[in-house]
């Protein structure tokens, strides 16, 4: 009678169904029984755009750390269930950032939908030491020229010059496509990166533009890379979709002017990665004069995005205009 009466005092008004009612009735219980296994697997179906890999590989991780914190006693609130669901994480790292995006996700699922209690909807803030971005490295033209004289696979030579000469992220390798243009043959990238989000959404495919590499007297290759592409030039195998990167990484860390080079972006307090080509593309770029809105459509993501990542390399102007002051003070005096 009392459950009876706590559904009735819920539906009275009209805001929610008969089932709702029930289910929020349930939550507030004291003695309330979750079956988590299957809250997190009714979860799964909320978020359909997340593959078998990433459900693997960012939500299990941290997904049962949760079911496991309300044995026994259950979490305070959702702040301290947070903090102790994620503590296995370092604080500041990649890693930690997405386990908290996806237990965020599961908790926010589960406390509109009844089937935790309000109290553990999770904290606006958590308090955290964050850890400073690394900087990416961007590699020199040549420094390219050195690493491809050290790499006896020709292979990963053609890897190495389609990543630097077109800004590719490695994993974009394996979807590379020439289409028909108004002016000829153009050459497609139809990788689609995830945004991240419920929505779903991901980047578009984008046509590719060279930024050619410089000799060392400042002459530029034209490695004929569509052409090489358009004729079915093979590629390195890059493992299974999504590690495209990885396995760049593998074939490079053997490689002793790899680990040469890494050693000295080190020292500069930066870091030599794979993506270290695709910063070259977006440096020379800026270099160049070219106007932000073009290079982050070239590079296929948003001007917002692009600004968070490779600021640092648009020409400082200040150093400049501080001099022309100076200058101008001189001729005065």
């Amino acid at each position: 009678m009392p459950r009876i009466q706590q559904i009735f005092k819920r539906w009275a008004d009209g805001n929610i169904t008969l089932a709702e009612a029930a289910q929020t009735a349930d939550t507030s219980s004291s003695k309330q029984q979750l079956n988590f296994d299957e809250l997190i697997e009714s979860y799964r179906k909320f978020v359909p755009n997340a593959c078998d890999k990433t459900w693997k590989k960012n939500y299990l991780p941290v997904l049962p750390k949760c079911r496991d914190k309300f044995k026994g006693t259950p979490p305070r609130d959702g702040e301290t269930l947070c903090m102790a669901c994620l503590e296995q994480w370092e604080q500041g790292s990649r890693s930690r950032q997405i386990s908290r995006q996806k237990l965020y996700g599961f908790l926010t699922w589960a406390v509109q939908r009844g089937h935790l209690k309000p109290i553990y909807s999770p904290p606006a803030t958590l308090p955290e030491v964050l850890k400073s971005k690394r900087v990416g490295y961007a590699i020199s033209d040549v420094e390219i020229l050195r690493l491809l004289e050290g790499m006896p696979d020709p292979r990963w030579q053609f890897a190495i010059q389609l990543c630097a000469v077109y800004g590719l992220r490695p994993e974009e390798l394996r979807w590379l496509q020439i289409k028909k243009g108004a002016k000829g043959s153009e050459l497609w990238t139809i990788y689609q990166k995830s945004m991240g989000g419920r929505k779903g959404d991901k980047t578009e495919p984008r046509r590719l533009l060279p930024l050619l590499v410089r000799d060392l007297d400042g002459s530029s290759i034209d490695w004929k890379l569509q052409a090489r592409i358009q004729k079915g030039k093979e590629l390195p195998p890059l493992q299974s979709y999504g590690d495209g990167a990885q396995a760049l990484n593998n074939y490079l860390r053997r490689r002793e002017v790899w680990r040469s080079l890494k050693a000295e972006a080190l020292n500069s307090g930066e870091q030599l990665t794979t993506y270290s080509f695709r910063h070259r593309y977006a440096k020379a770029s800026h270099a160049a004069g070219l106007p932000v809105a073009n290079i982050a459509e070239a590079m296929g993501h948003t001007i917002e995005v692009h600004l968070g990542s490779y600021a640092r390399f648009k020409p400082e102007a200040t150093a400049d205009l501080y001099a022309q002051v100076n200058a101008g003070t001189a001729q005065v005096n």
